[in-house]
C-alpha cells in the first residue's frame, strides 16, 4: 500500500496541504489540445495518488482549466482538499479568430484583460466560482504582478499601486471574515514577492521556476523574510518548465523557450552526478526544494495520469545523502542551501 504523502502548514493560517499539489496550467491546453476524458482522468489520478492541492487560474486556457478541475473536484468532499485560483484578469467573450491565446493551443473562446481593482477582484472569484462549480475557494493569489507581463518599470509600479490600494484590500477582508483562507501572490519571480512581502500581509506566495534544482533565488532576500514574517511558499515548475524533466536533450525547454547553452551545459553536469548515484534526475528536481522548511508543497503540472503517477513515486524515490553533497561540492546548488534529509512519503 502507497504510504501517504506528508502534509505542511501554509504559515499561519491553519491550512494543511500535501506535500505535492496538482498545477493546473497544462489542463488549459498549454502547448497541445488535451482531450476532456484524459483531462478528467489526470485530476481522478491526482486524487487516486493521494494529492489535496489543486492549483489553477482563470487565465489558464481562459477558464478551461477551471472547469476541467472543477468538474472532478466536485466530486470529492469538499473539507478533503485545499484548492487554489487566482485573480488579476478578467475573462469575456471574444470572436475565437481574434483571441490571443497566449501559448495555449486551445482553451475556452474568451479573451483576458488585466484588472487589479477592487472591483476586478471580486469579480474574479465569482467567476471562479462559477466555472469551478464550487462555493469556496482556500487560497487565492494575485496573478503575474511580475517582468512576464510587465515589461517596463512603470507598467509594474502601476500595476503594484492597484494591487495594493485595490485587489489587496478586498483580499484581506475576505480573509479575515473567514470566506477565503489564505492569500498570496503567484508569480515567475522572486523580486515582487519581497516587494509584497515588504507592504503587505502575505500568507503564501506560488513561486514558479524560480527555486529548484537548477537555481536556488530567493535565498538571501525572500526566504528570510518567510521566516521573519512566517509565510509559506509553494513552488511551480519544479522541472524548470522541462529541462529537469527530458534533461539536456535537443529542444529541451528552459522558462518556456529552448534553453541556451549555458543552462543546457549545467544541466549535463548535474545528470553525471545523477548518473554515478543512480538518481533520477526528475526525482532530484521535485524533492530538492523540499529542503526549505518553508516550502509547502511542489505543485507540479500534468497532461495525463501517467505523469501524475509517476511524480507521485518520484516525490517518494530514495536519494542518498552523499549526492546531495556532490551536488554541492561540484558547486551545482546553492552552497548555503538546505537539502531534503529524507525522501517525503517514503
Amino acid at each position: 500500500m502507497e504510504a501517504m504523502l506528508p502534509r505542511r502548514k501554509i504559515g499561519r493560517t491553519g491550512l494543511e496541504v500535501t506535500v505535492l499539489g496538482l498545477g493546473g496550467a497544462p489542463l488549459g491546453d498549454l502547448y497541445e489540445r488535451i482531450p476532456d476524458e484524459r483531462a478528467r482522468a489526470t485530476v481522478e489520478a491526482a486524487w487516486r495518488v493521494g494529492i489535496r492541492l489543486f492549483d489553477t487560474a482563470p487565465l489558464y486556457g481562459c477558464g478551461l482549466s477551471e472547469h476541467r478541475m472543477g468538474e472532478v473536484l466536485r466530486s470529492k468532499p469538499r473539507d478533503a482538499f485545499v484548492l487554489s485560483t487566482k485573480i488579476g484578469r478578467i475573462l469575456e467573450p471574444a470572436d475565437p479568430s481574434a483571441i490571443d491565446r497566449h501559448g495555449w493551443a486551445g482553451g475556452l473562446d474568451f479573451r483576458w484583460r488585466f484588472d487589479y481593482s477592487a472591483e476586478g477582484a471580486k469579480r474574479s472569484i465569482e467567476d471562479s466560482l462559477q466555472r469551478l462549480g464550487l462555493s469556496r475557494i482556500d487560497i487565492v493569489f494575485v496573478h503575474d504582478l511580475d517582468l512576464w507581463w510587465c515589461p517596463t518599470p512603470e507598467i509594474f509600479e502601476q500595476r503594484f499601486r492597484e494591487i495594493v490600494n485595490g485587489a489587496w484590500p478586498v483580499l484581506a477582508d475576505l480573509r479575515d471574515r473567514g470566506v477565503v483562507r489564505a492569500i498570496g501572490l503567484g508569480v515567475n519571480a522572486v523580486a515582487p514577492c519581497v516587494r509584497l512581502a515588504r507592504e503587505a500581509d502575505p500568507d503564501v506566495f506560488l513561486l514558479a521556476g524560480r527555486y529548484t534544482l537548477l537555481e536556488q533565488g530567493g535565498l538571501e532576500d525572500l526566504l528570510p523574510l518567510a521566516r521573519e514574517k512566517g509565510f509559506s511558499l509553494l513552488l511551480g515548475g519544479p522541472f524548470n518548465s522541462g529541462i529537469l524533466a527530458t534533461g539536456a536533450v535537443p529542444g529541451a525547454r528552459y522558462d518556456y523557450k529552448p534553453a541556451p547553452p549555458e543552462i543546457l551545459a549545467r544541466v549535463r553536469r548535474i545528470e553525471a552526478v545523477c548518473a554515478r548515484h543512480g538518481v533520477p534526475l526528475k526525482a532530484a528536481a521535485i524533492q530538492f526544494p523540499l529542503g526549505l522548511d518553508e516550502v509547502a508543497a511542489i505543485v507540479a503540472g500534468a497532461v495525463r495520469p501517467e505523469e501524475v503517477e509517476e511524480n507521485r513515486r518520484l516525490i517518494a524515490h530514495p536519494i542518498p545523502a552523499a549526492f546531495w553533497q556532490e551536488l554541492r561540492g561540484e558547486g551545482l546548488i546553492a552552497p548555503d542551501c538546505p537539502v531534503p534529509g529524507a525522501a517525503p512519503g517514503a
